[in-house]
């Protein structure tokens, strides 16, 4: 039996967990200008799932550098959910745009 498709899914299942508890945690305590990081780690682990021999990581290398891009858009929309109440405020943060309305 190949059990290499049950592991990247459940992979990719915690990844996505552990990038959105991420997106929260990295907006609240750092804000969303951290973006182009994100950004380019994703960038660099599809670049990087070219040069691998084996199936099964290069398919992880892949799936986790498309998942951290996606984080990059996730941490603007996350700033744009901080601004409507959805999710808390850092209050320690200088935040006097999202004060004025």
């Amino acid at each position: 039996m190949h059990f290499q498709g049950i592991l990247a899914g459940l992979f990719v299942f915690i990844l996505i967990g552990a990038l959105h508890i991420l997106v929260v945690k990295v907006e609240y305590h750092f804000g969303a200008h951290l973006w182009p990081l994100f950004l380019l780690l994703g960038l660099a682990g599809v670049g990087s799932s070219l040069f691998v021999e084996d199936t099964f990581f290069c398919i992880i290398l892949a799936i986790s550098g498309f998942l951290i891009m996606y984080t990059a858009w996730e941490l603007i929309k996350q700033k744009e959910r901080v601004e409507r109440g959805w999710f808390p405020q850092n209050p320690k943060r200088n935040s006097n745009k999202r004060r004025k309305q």
